[in-house]
C-alpha cells in the first residue's frame, strides 16, 4: 500500500512538473538519486514492480517518508548503486 501512495503523490508532483516545462515520456516517472547532491533520472514506471527497486522506494520511505524535498520520488543511496540496480533491470 506505502508503494502506491508514494507513487500517486509522485506522479501528480510529475504533472505539475510537466506542465511547468519538464518532459517526461508517458510510461516514465522522475526520480532523484543521491545521498547529498541529487540527481534527476527518467524511468520506465515498470521499474517498479522489481523487488530491487522496491527495495530502494523503502529506503525513500524510511528517510523522507512521503514529503519528497525534490517533488519526485527521492531514493538516497548512492547513484552507482542505483545505476546497478537499474542496469539489471533493463536486462531483463
Amino acid at each position: 500500500m506505502a508503494i502506491r501512495q508514494m507513487l500517486r503523490r509522485s506522479l501528480t508532483s510529475e504533472r505539475r512538473s510537466a506542465s511547468s516545462g519538464t518532459d517526461v515520456p508517458k510510461g516514465c516517472m522522475a526520480v532523484y538519486i543521491g545521498e547529498s547532491e541529487k540527481k534527476r533520472f527518467v524511468i520506465p514506471v515498470s521499474y517498479l514492480n522489481h523487488p530491487s527497486f522496491q527495495e530502494l522506494l523503502y529506503q525513500g520511505e524510511e528517510e523522507f517518508g512521503f514529503h519528497h524535498p525534490m517533488g519526485g520520488l527521492t531514493i538516497p543511496c548512492s547513484q552507482d548503486l542505483f545505476s546497478d540496480v537499474i542496469s539489471g533491470l533493463s536486462r531483463t
